[in-house]
């Protein structure tokens, strides 16, 4: 009976794993047949792509690409694609060929250099099939956590099985309500979201030294995130979810909302000084609105 009941509960059951995966705390959570060993896959699959992904792991496939040019991988062509993508999408504010902005921020906010980035890029990337080359240093960061969330949750997908993965702010469509975590170092949420929309939360309150932060805008070449915070829920994905959310906290306010209103598929919440600005349909993904 004892051995009966207990593989029940392995085939169908709840189960949640938490591990750290691109700076940040991953969650995976599942519920249905074979819980368990699905979420073992998806942090196996995150894990995996975290190792390729990145920029500051040596023996990636993009530090391979940032060093020599040239990398074949599946992962960092999809990539690569969707950020050319939303560069020309965006007006240049979300710009991938900012790797060498990208690396001198990250190691200026880690206190390992007491210098910012002043110069921006330009160049040029080729991607065909798995292949990429570039002849300027990449920043994948605004896509890659966004990228890795998508892939582990497809894991997950499966006959009598359902969940979701969280990592950092970034997260695949919950399958109950979620808070937004409040800029202010308090324990109230912004708001609590029950929405089928991926969601990407961002903003300077993050990572940040002497008030600069992980947010850039190579069109005008300044650092730091314009608002408090911006959490953008995204139809298509995460990764959507996650480039727009940096592109919003990169933007004036004004032009901020302007994009948010004006991209199919796409709410946003952004608290700048102070106060909550929505686009039109974000309550709409709101509990009780």
């Amino acid at each position: 009976m004892m051995g009966s009941l207990a593989s029940l509960t392995e085939r169908f059951g709840d189960s949640c794993h938490e591990f750290d995966c691109c700076d940040t705390t991953f969650r995976v959570q599942a519920t249905g047949v074979r819980a368990d060993a699905a979420v073992t896959a998806a942090r196996d699959t995150a894990e995996s792509l975290e190792a390729q992904l990145n920029a500051f792991d040596e023996a990636s496939a993009v530090s391979q690409l940032n060093r020599d040019g040239a990398v074949a991988n599946e992962h960092v062509a999809c990539i690569v694609r969707r950020g050319l993508e939303y560069k020309d999408r965006t007006e240049g504010v979300f710009d991938i060929h900012q790797g060498r902005v990208e690396q001198a921020l990250k190691t200026f906010l880690r206190g390992d250099s007491d210098t910012q980035p002043t110069d921006f890029d330009t160049g040029t990337v080729h991607v065909r099939g798995s292949q990429v080359s570039t002849d300027v240093e990449l920043d994948l960061n605004g896509l890659a956590k966004g990228y890795i969330v998508d892939r582990a949750s497809e894991t997950l997908a499966g006959l009598g099985r359902r969940g979701f993965v969280s990592g950092g702010g970034d997260m695949s469509p919950p399958t109950g309500p979620v808070a937004i975590e409040s800029p202010y170092s308090d324990d109230t949420p912004l708001k609590i979201l029950d929405t089928e929309w991926s969601v990407a939360t961002s903003g300077g309150y993050r990572r940040s030294r002497d008030g600069t932060d992980h947010i850039y805008d190579a069109t005008t070449e300044s650092l730091g995130s314009r608002h408090e915070s911006v959490t953008v829920l995204a139809r298509r994905d995460c990764m959507e979810a996650d480039a727009l959310a940096t592109t919003l906290a990169a933007l004036p306010l004004d032009e901020a909302r302007e994009v948010a209103a004006e991209w199919d598929g796409l709410v946003a919440l952004i608290i700048h000084e102070g106060v909550f600005h929505t686009t039109e349909r974000f309550d709409a993904h709101v509990m009780d609105a």
